[in-house]
């Protein structure tokens, strides 16, 4: 996406979810762990807790290095990451269809990942779901349809999921996605456009933190 085509913040309508249910995705149990990379990921620090979330509109400097990222800096991460063991179920939050699949398996990428379509009052929605399991993307075809609750994925290792301690990068995205990919983090100049492009995963997900 060049900088010309780049959305602007009137493109978007405010998600609305009032009087929706929603089902969750990853049962975090009661006690779980709230992350803070403001000062940088450290793949090496020992985990209170095998279940933890990443916030959403977090600003992470120098924790995406990947080559993929080179051309424009980002640190302002438009996801929420769930944290648990490999091979835990991830469930649809919603009915919905398998619209992209596949693996994007460059370092510090999603690795497997799937995109859902969903409808609700009159909204379509997407929703990326990344760092899976390769087994994961055996489930499904393209047009596949599920119901809400139902296993979609299972989280993948460390060798399979792009480099990363187990955990989903859950992102919703207003905007239609051309490919099995959308941009989990943004640069700061895109901030505004981008929260509203992708809103915040806890009108789904419910008040994680």
């Amino acid at each position: 996406m060049t900088t010309d085509s780049k959305p602007k913040p009137d493109d978007f309508a405010e998600l609305q979810v009032e009087g929706i249910e929603f089902t969750t995705v990853i049962d975090l149990g009661e006690n779980y762990e709230v992350y803070d990379f403001t000062k940088g990921y450290d793949a090496e620090r020992v985990l209170a807790c095998p279940y933890g979330v990443g916030r959403y509109d977090e600003h992470r400097p120098g924790m995406y290095e990947g080559e993929q990222f080179l051309d424009d800096r980002r640190d302002v991460h438009v996801g929420v990451d769930l944290a648990g063991p490999v091979g835990e179920p991830v469930h649809a939050f919603y009915a919905g269809t398998i619209f992209k699949m596949g693996d994007n398996a460059l370092p510090y990428d999603y690795g497997p990942t799937i995109i859902t379509r969903h409808e609700w009052l009159g909204q379509v929605v997407y929703a990326l779901h990344g760092h899976l399991s390769r087994e994961s993307l055996k489930k499904w075809s393209v047009g596949d349809t599920f119901e809400a609750g139902e296993v979609l994925a299972w989280l993948g290792a460390e060798e399979e999921n792009g480099g990363w301690n187990s955990h989903l990068h859950f992102q919703l995205s207003l905007m239609e996605p051309t490919t099995h990919d959308l941009p989990g983090a943004v640069n700061s100049k895109d901030r505004p456009w981008a929260l509203l492009a992708f809103p915040d995963p806890r009108l789904v997900l419910g008040p994680l933190y």
